[in-house]
């Protein structure tokens, strides 16, 4: 098949799927005490609703977009992540690689917004609508509103249990 026609059609087909999703929640928790949660990756195998982390070393706590951390998955492959945004307790975004390469495309994002001092909206997207690594697209299109819901509800019995 010629690649115009591969490209085309690849193009159709992220044009027919959902290819960013989210979900939301308001937790009955400061945003700070969240943020820990999220920003530290050894805790993230803790609230993962996807089961697919299984640990990560301490001491990776991100303070910066440009920050790198890795985790291992159950699988027990590792995964090296690039924090492409950053705002301390408040927004954090990675894009997940193989150790040694380049992103392919994808993007985890998490953005907490305080609605008083001991609540908070939390919002989980996945965006793959850059990713270009085509091995990767049907767990990316598995990856749906209920994986994502389901970190965020794990998260939020994390962060109000006291």
């Amino acid at each position: 098949m010629p690649l115009e026609l591969v490209t085309v059609k690849m193009l159709l087909n992220r044009i027919m799927t959902q290819t960013v999703v989210s979900a939301s929640r308001e937790i009955a928790a400061p945003a700070d005490k969240i943020f820990e949660l999220i920003a530290d990756p050894s805790l993230q195998p803790r609230w993962d609703g996807n089961d697919n982390l299984a640990e990560a070393r301490t001491g990776q706590r991100v303070r910066a977009a440009g920050d790198v951390f890795t985790m291992t998955l159950t699988m027990g492959s590792d995964r090296t992540n690039h924090v492409v945004e950053f705002e301390e307790g408040r927004l954090i975004a990675w894009r997940p690689s193989e150790p040694g390469m380049e992103p392919p495309g994808h993007l985890w994002r998490w953005q907490l917004e305080p609605v008083d001092d001991a609540r908070t909206l939390v919002t989980h997207t996945y965006d793959w609508s850059r990713l270009t690594d085509e091995n990767r697209l049907p767990r990316a299109r598995a990856t749906t509103t209920d994986k994502l819901q389901a970190s965020v509800d794990r998260l939020a019995e994390l962060a109000e249990r006291g």
